[in-house]
């Protein structure tokens, strides 16, 4: 097949070979991103910095995450599928060799005060720049070679490669600190780089149009085809991160547990969560035979769900419960959001609709957190009312949904 190759045939779908290649890229961003999120915290109090600093490169990572990724949705349909994914593992590897390298010196005393925090903060959100092209690369790749009626399974099955990576991540982060702190940074840098090797040799190329040849106009987030869906993914999202940030705040007051505890109790939660948005993923989304509009719907609701459990003081088995909803609710509802904005736009407008639908979630890390870690501390169960409220919202805007046929 050649590289500006158009798919024509109406049961297109991914090859095994394609499949297994993409889900490898996703995956190994998945597992690493998983690392850093288990690692940080203790990475950073080990090198002087505050809770504020630590959240504050969290924050500021996603928000230039979201913002380019909406760039390189766009560059997909200008050089390519293939090229922006290897952009994007080749960024993440050399990205985080260099975030480690900089702890490193840290711990050994060479950085520390405001330049240690501004190289952490210019590595992490340098390393966000390039690393965010490989979701919409992969999503605009993966509609490349999908017929409408297989769009969603594709989509889905491509989705739990991300729910995967949060599930194994933070075990084998785990595991991977008994060697040294850094070495799952180190690890992770190295899974990205033989992964970009792996896919540059056997993917085969996508679809590459010039740009000068390119007639239709910049797709925004207004977009009367796109703006209902990506309200309901950003809505989603913020409603979930918020949850999610204020969890073990909300664990560790409610159950009187150590700092020790909370993560144990934080993670296993959050494992929970992925464990179910894997499950839906895999068994349902990526079988379902009907409409998007109908897993969206469906998804937004296991979300409200989640959120309104989570919000009723009580006991350990209740959060369980909610954040297994959540974790269901999301596993139906990504994928099905992604296909809905993919079927709605042109074959030569996927990229910049796969940039779009990718910024979301990483905008939702950044206004979730902020707006229930607000109202967390002014009552513990505002948070969860809060995240309910705005999920209300995400279930409104669903209903106003048409879908695609």
């Amino acid at each position: 097949m050649t590289s500006d190759s158009i798919p024509t045939n109406e049961d297109q779908r991914l090859s095994p070979l394609q499949l297994g290649l993409l889900t490898i890229g996703l995956l190994t961003t998945a597992v690493g991103q998983s690392f850093i999120f288990a690692i940080l915290p203790p990475l950073g109090r080990e090198v002087n910095l505050t809770v504020l600093q630590i959240n504050t490169i969290i924050a500021s990572s996603a928000l230039v995450f979201s913002a380019a990724a909406t760039v390189w949705g766009r560059m997909c349909d200008q050089i390519g599928r293939k090229p922006v994914i290897l952009i994007g593992l080749t960024g993440y590897a050399v990205g985080n060799f260099v975030f480690a390298m900089i702890f490193d010196a840290a711990m050994r005393g060479w950085l520390a005060g405001p330049l240690l925090f501004g190289l952490i903060l210019l590595g992490r959100c340098s390393q966000a720049v390039v690393m965010s092209g490989t979701n919409p690369g992969a999503a605009a790749y993966a509609a490349d070679f999908s017929s409408r009626e297989h769009r969603t399974k594709a989509l889905a099955r491509l989705g739990t490669a991300s729910s995967l990576g949060m599930i194994i991540g933070p075990i084998v982060a785990g595991a991977l600190a008994g060697f040294g702190l850094l070495f799952p940074l180190y690890t992770a840098s190295g899974l990205a780089a033989l992964a970009a090797i792996v896919i540059a040799l056997k993917l085969p190329p996508g679809k590459i149009k010039e740009a000068k040849s390119r007639t239709t106009q910049r797709l925004r987030f207004i977009d009367p085809r796109l703006r209902l869906y990506l309200l309901c993914s950003f809505g989603g999202f913020t409603g979930f991160a918020g949850l999610q940030q204020t969890l073990g705040f909300r664990l560790q007051d409610m159950l009187s547990l150590s700092g020790t505890e909370t993560a144990q109790y934080t993670g296993f939660a959050l494992m929970v969560a992925a464990l179910f948005s894997f499950a839906m993923q895999l068994f349902v989304a990526s079988r379902f035979q009907g409409r998007p509009i109908t897993l969206i719907r469906a998804g937004v609701g296991l979300l409200l769900l989640g959120a309104l459990v989570i919000a009723i003081p009580g006991s350990f088995v209740l959060v369980l419960v909610g954040m297994a909803s959540l974790g269901a609710g999301l596993g139906l509802a990504v994928p099905a959001i992604a296909a809905s904005a993919s079927l709605a736009v042109s074959h030569e407008e996927q990229g910049a609709a796969a940039g779009l639908v990718t910024a979301c979630p990483a905008a939702g890390f950044v206004t979730g957190p902020l707006i229930c870690g607000f109202l967390y501390e002014i009552d513990p169960t505002f948070s969860a009312l809060g995240a309910a409220t705005i999920l209300i919202m995400v279930v409104i805007t669903a209903s106003r949904m048409h879908g695609n046929r």
